[in-house]
């Protein structure tokens, strides 16, 4: 099993290679069944990943994949239905391993950093995705997407109210980076996660997860 923590739109099969003296229409190869589906969510979350991709057209996402905006809808009914098909891979990915955490991890102060340890990474690995899970890159989109990523949080919450260490104890030391974000009296589990997140995408060359303090 690869990094825990190491999550992406899975990759699909390389192109075969371009005959010598075949023409390229004849050569071209027809996606696998499923194939083209994933390349298009590749490409989507390829996409958000550049600087004002707010909101992305399907007319440039077909451009990108070049094809034609009725290939796309041959795959997805809406652009939401892609977007969904993010979020259910982010959905798959982190709650994979929160219940891998819960299954072997006693402790409950530990597998409460650690299941926010796997959000950061997720986060610092995936920028395309986080731009969904904070919201900016569904803006303008359907508001169940909205609705969606809000439940994926309130899930986290839950997976770390279940753990028995959240709240935290008070302590004396400020979170700064946090508090650069949030509000200074913030201390929601889904916030935290929000925050964490928006750390994420940020163009500075820190990592979010190294700066993370421990909960105990």
């Amino acid at each position: 099993m690869p990094d825990s923590t190491e999550h992406a739109v899975p990759e699909s099969d390389p192109p075969a290679e371009a005959g010598v003296v075949a023409p390229a229409a004849a050569t071209r190869k027809r996606p696998k069944p499923g194939e083209r589906r994933v390349q298009i969510l590749q490409t989507l979350a390829s996409m958000l990943e550049q600087p004002g991709a707010e909101r992305i057209t399907t007319a440039a996402l077909a451009a990108a994949l070049q094809v034609s905006e009725a290939a796309l809808y041959r795959h997805f009914a809406s652009k939401a239905q892609m977007f969904e098909g993010l979020i259910e891979f982010i959905e798959t990915s982190i709650f994979t391993l929160v219940n891998q955490i819960s299954e072997r991890e006693a402790s409950g102060l530990a597998q409460a950093q650690k299941i926010v340890s796997v959000l950061l990474q997720f986060g610092e690995r995936n920028p395309g995705m986080t731009r969904v899970m904070v919201g900016d890159a569904l803006v303008f989109e359907n508001e169940r997407l909205v609705l969606r990523m809000n439940q994926f949080f309130d899930r986290i919450e839950s997976s770390l109210r279940q753990s028995r260490a959240w709240p935290p104890r008070p302590v004396a030391r400020p979170r700064p980076r946090c508090r650069r974000i949030c509000r200074p009296r913030c201390s929601s589990p889904s916030c935290w996660a929000g925050c964490s997140a928006m750390h994420a995408r940020a163009s500075s060359g820190r990592r979010p997860s190294s700066s993370m303090l421990p909960l105990g």
